[in-house]
């Protein structure tokens, strides 16, 4: 029934990329070891550009890398030097999330599609998640930070899983993540911003000069 409708290989093919690059919003390498392994088991087809990402070397790279990004999370300072990194590094990976999934579209077209969804996407979501962050440093002492650090990867594996078994309900989830990271990230900054200058109270020095003579 659907074989009929123009262009549906490209927009299953955009599905797939939005939610992965949503996915690396949360998480640079987890999406990227989840695409791996899937090409790697021969369970997802693999672009010919890309025949890398189902190679070994970059599964054991990429398993090592998510390991060790997932970890250096729940480390105080460590988790908001990574968020420093995050949103290029995240930009970066979405637009490749993204680039992979297509094969006959072109370079040019392909890479510039890549950078504007997918590159947008997953910087959009990595900058309200470090904002989040930010937000929970100031008003907990970095107590939260672990909640958050949960959610982000849990995050991360269920869009890469969505994105590969039901690409249309991630592209769906990802929208809504977008909207939601900008309209609560927009809330926390001003909260946060309230927070950080609130007027301090100011004494009298000559009143307590006097009171302290008397």
């Amino acid at each position: 029934m659907f074989d009929n409708i123009p262009f549906l290989p490209y927009l299953i093919s955009g599905f797939i990329g939005i939610g992965l690059a949503a996915a690396t919003g949360f998480r640079v390498f987890l999406p990227m070891f989840a695409v791996s392994f899937a090409s790697y088991m021969h369970w997802i087809p693999t672009n010919e550009d890309f025949e890398w990402l189902s190679g070994l070397p970059t599964l054991i790279t990429t398993g090592i890398a998510t390991m060790v990004e997932v970890l250096a999370y729940y480390i105080p300072y460590v988790d908001h030097l990574l968020d420093t990194l995050s949103v290029p590094l995240a930009t970066v990976a979405g637009s490749v999330m993204f680039a992979s999934q297509f094969a006959d579209l072109g370079t040019f077209p392909t890479w510039a599609l890549a950078l504007i969804a997918g590159g947008g996407t997953a910087a959009a979501i990595s900058t309200g998640f470090a904002g989040t962050r930010a937000a929970s440093t100031a008003t907990t002492g970095g107590l939260g930070n672990s909640v958050i650090a949960t959610a982000e990867t849990a995050g991360a594996g269920i869009m890469s899983v969505l994105a590969m078994a039901a690409p249309i309900l991630a592209a769906i989830a990802a929208v809504i993540l977008v909207i939601t990271v900008i309209f609560l990230g927009k809330k926390l900054w001003k909260k946060f911003r309230n927070f950080n200058t609130k007027p301090l109270e100011t004494v009298d020095v000559e009143s307590v000069e006097v009171r302290h003579l008397e």
